[in-house]
């Protein structure tokens, strides 16, 4: 079986334009001042974790124990993420394609498994890899080969599908994945070598997946 791995933040699910209204909630329910949430947003803008929240909770002189906070977080980031339907449908294809389908991403392991129950990505697909699991990021070769083992595959041979040229790309590239670029409208002007196929979004990504060649016609059940 083909192998396709997936990143989730910005790829599978949009986490950025979730962020903003997150931001604002925050403040908002712990008595900030509306000029606070630019500030908060930066601090979550790339990655969050416990100690992100830690340092928010000095810095904005907030009250309670900052693994509150981290909590709160979990629950909102997960409850405002999306995933579009045509995403799921899309993974649920590839499977019954005959794709083994993955997720790599980096990120807390409580969050990430928390956004993928929330949308539903949990049950589309075979296996997840998140770097809090295993110590190691993306781009990190060994992150790769984990998430291909967890699939069943004794090594990263196929696909990486993901939004950032850095840890997606190059480090997809690093081990001889074959990759797909979750363009957005952006242009590539990343020094490494640019993916294999640019995408405007996931489902598109996998509709390109879906037209590959293939040895055989459905998964076996």
């Amino acid at each position: 079986m083909p192998l396709a791995l997936f990143d989730l933040d910005n790829t599978l699910i949009q986490r950025q334009s979730a962020l903003r209204s997150v931001a604002d909630r925050f403040c908002a329910g712990h008595g900030l001042h509306l000029a606070d949430v630019p500030r908060v947003a930066e601090a979550l803008r790339d990655r969050a974790y416990p100690a992100t929240f830690a340092a928010l909770r000095r810095e904005l002189h907030l009250p309670g124990p900052a693994s509150a906070l981290w909590d709160w977080y979990v629950d909102a980031i997960s409850a405002a993420v999306t995933c579009l339907p045509e995403t799921l449908g899309g993974l649920e294809q590839l499977r019954d394609a005959g794709w083994t389908v993955g997720i790599v991403t980096n990120g807390a392991s409580d969050i990430q498994h928390a956004k993928l129950r929330a949308t539903g990505l949990d049950a589309r697909v075979d296996a997840v890899c998140i770097s809090d699991d295993i110590g190691v990021r993306k781009p990190d070769p060994d992150i790769f080969h984990a998430a291909a083992d967890r699939c069943g595959h004794p090594r990263a041979d196929g696909w990486m599908i993901g939004d950032n040229p850095a840890t997606d790309i190059a480090g997809a590239h690093g081990v001889g994945l074959r990759t797909i670029w979750i363009a957005a409208g952006r242009d590539w002007t990343h020094s490494g070598r640019p993916a294999d196929h640019n995408a405007t979004d996931a489902s598109a990504a996998v509709a390109h997946l879906l037209t590959l060649p293939m040895p055989f016609t459905s998964r076996p059940r």
